[in-house]
């Protein structure tokens, strides 16, 4: 039988890592189980644990006012969560709620610093990775603005569906409307669109790809120009 992959070459930030900068890594490195709903970080709030991402899927969310929040950005296995440190900022900016369950491994904030500091390739995998980070969140910002909402959905599907390998997750109707920026009913109008297409399924708060070519022709721009960016990276 093949032998199994070691947890952090799950998260393709540290397996982009030479083995002994890894290794010296490992031991302030723990592995955490991440559940649906969770709140990692609030606007302002202290950051007390970096995290690299397995097989779960963490959404970076703003908050336009009190009853309204968007998503900038979401974090698979290909990055890390809490990526102010990186610039020696302790407070997260955005709210970090996990939207699709699974596992971790987490790093003490303090030992993080110690580690970066350190640690050059660490510091060349994350510099790549905050380019990246960055670029989603500007195309982002530019698909909220100008696409319509089934493209959008289309695309967040996709950017979900790659970060989870699974064509079937868990989302609710305001969990949605959170995630594009928008009300119920134009939740309700997209997915029925991309439904209409057999494009996928949505019942009961689950929603499962059909057809993935066909999502990827429905999808806005924005999800090719992020992934090939991504790809080309090698993260």
């Amino acid at each position: 039988m093949p032998a199994a992959k070691h947890p952090a070459t799950v998260n393709h930030l540290l397996a982009t890592m030479p083995r002994p900068a890894l290794q010296r890594m490992l031991s302030g490195l723990e592995s955490v189980t991440l559940t649906y709903g969770q709140v990692l970080y609030e606007p302002a709030g202290k950051i007390s644990y970096v995290y690299f991402p397995l097989d779960c899927l963490v959404s970076l969310l703003t908050a336009v006012d009190k009853d309204r929040i968007l998503e900038v950005g979401m974090v698979g296995n290909e990055g890390m969560v809490g990526m102010p440190m990186v610039l020696g900022i302790g407070q997260s900016a955005v709210r970090a709620l996990v939207q699709g369950s699974g596992t971790a491994l987490r790093m003490p904030a303090a030992r993080f610093r110690a580690e970066f500091k350190k640690n050059l390739m660490l510091q060349r995998a994350l510099f790549r990775y905050t380019h990246l980070l960055m670029a989603q969140v500007s195309q982002t910002a530019a698909c909220n603005r100008f696409h319509e909402a089934d493209t959008r959905l289309a695309r967040w599907l996709l950017m979900t569906g790659d970060r989870l390998h699974s064509a079937e997750f868990t989302l609710t109707h305001d969990f949605l409307a959170h995630m594009l920026g928008v009300r119920r009913v134009g939740v309700t109008k997209a997915a029925e669109e991309l439904r209409r297409r057999k494009l996928i399924v949505y019942t009961r708060g689950k929603i499962k790809i059909l057809d993935r070519k066909g999502l990827e022709a429905a999808a806005c721009t924005c999800y090719r120009i992020v992934k090939d960016l991504q790809d080309s990276a090698h993260l």
